[in-house]
């Protein structure tokens, strides 16, 4: 069974090319969400702690693989410790024999997963002159949602505020960094709602547990795109009421977004009414992500072990190809399979 440490993974990305992965990624996000009925899925479960919350992402391809992810949810006190808020390893295994294929560092692949999926549905839903990308929350996620909004609209101009304005700092030098040779304008803004007015694209992505109105219903305007990424869970959101209730509503799967989603502020016959569509639905072309330019569009996404599933397998596709992984022996090897105590004598 292959193990991919952050050392291999980083090997792995430097070999492949950072946005040749997130390409890639959004490809194998585009085939899955289309084969969105292969899946066996369910809401993930979550157990709920002092602090933060820990979870467990199962997803079965009935055609070849089963993946789950173990994540811890927002830890928003973690930082100000020296940790990480969101941390998450996970496996793939094959069906036909139960046997696992390859355990993974997942905090790093979750980042780049979202980026993908948050790209992903960007394509599909803003409008294609976007240019301006407002970002509230410059934390973990922060520079992997820029370099994934880049390559599927030509942006010119980001936004950005956080609370924290080491963060803040943290993400300019790092954006500037990998932006030495593209022509894109840093705005460091004072709040949000300055960061917010007159942008096309809206990206939000903060930890904090509580129902906190991050955008305000009247700093959007006709024809803005939102992506509502920060760490969900039951009982945190980050969009005022009323901006969701205007909106045309995407979710990537209403069973776990009716809990842990924006939508969570209505009632589940409500919420119903309100989304227009699932990811997938958009994905195979039966809905339009956008009818018009006027349209205000969100996309309430609270990740979902489909977009891991997609991630595990193409890192393990990658991992073959550039020969890496350390083969360590997970399962035992034995002459008689119904003889398990001879792995042990």
């Amino acid at each position: 069974m292959k193990i991919i440490t952050i050392e291999q993974l980083h090997t792995l990305l430097k070999r492949h090319g950072f946005d040749e992965f997130l390409r890639d990624l959004m490809t194998a996000l585009q085939r899955d969400f289309g084969r969105w009925k292969t899946f066996t899925i369910i809401p993930r479960p979550a157990m709920h702690v002092p602090g933060g919350v820990l979870e467990l992402m199962p997803i079965c391809d009935n055609e070849e693989y089963f993946s789950f992810k173990y994540v811890s949810g927002a830890y928003p006190a973690n930082p100000s410790h020296g940790k990480l808020s969101i941390t998450a390893t996970g496996q793939l295994s094959g069906i036909r024999d139960g046997y696992p294929v390859m355990i993974s560092e997942m905090t790093i692949l979750t980042a780049l997963r979202t980026a993908a999926t948050a790209a992903l549905a960007t394509d599909l839903m803003s409008r294609k002159d976007s240019r301006v990308l407002a970002l509230i929350g410059t934390g973990a996620q922060s520079e992997f949602q820029v370099r994934g909004t880049q390559l599927v609209r030509d942006i010119t101009e980001v936004r950005f505020f956080d609370i924290d304005a080491k963060a803040m700092d943290k993400f300019e030098k790092n954006i500037l960094r990998q932006a030495q040779d593209k022509s894109i304008k840093l705005v460091r803004c004072s709040s949000a709602k300055e960061a917010v007015l007159g942008a096309d694209i809206v990206t939000v992505c903060t930890a904090w547990k509580e129902h906190v109105a991050v955008l305000k219903n009247e700093w959007i305007t006709e024809g803005m795109h939102i992506n509502g990424l920060g760490g969900d869970c039951p009982g945190k959101t980050e969009l005022e009421k009323a901006i969701v209730s205007r909106s045309k509503v995407v979710v990537e799967y209403f069973d776990q977004s009716i809990h842990e989603g924006e939508i969570q502020q209505f009632t589940k016959e409500e919420a119903k009414k309100i989304v227009y569509a699932e990811m997938y639905e958009l994905v195979l072309g039966s809905k339009k992500g956008r009818s018009n330019d006027k349209e205000i569009t969100l996309f309430d996404c609270v990740g979902i072990a489909l977009e891991d599933y997609a991630a595990l397998r193409l890192t393990y596709e990658l991992s073959k190809k550039y020969h890496l992984g350390e083969e360590l022996t997970m399962i035992p090897n034995l002459k008689d399979p119904k003889d398990l105590f001879s792995a042990i004598k």
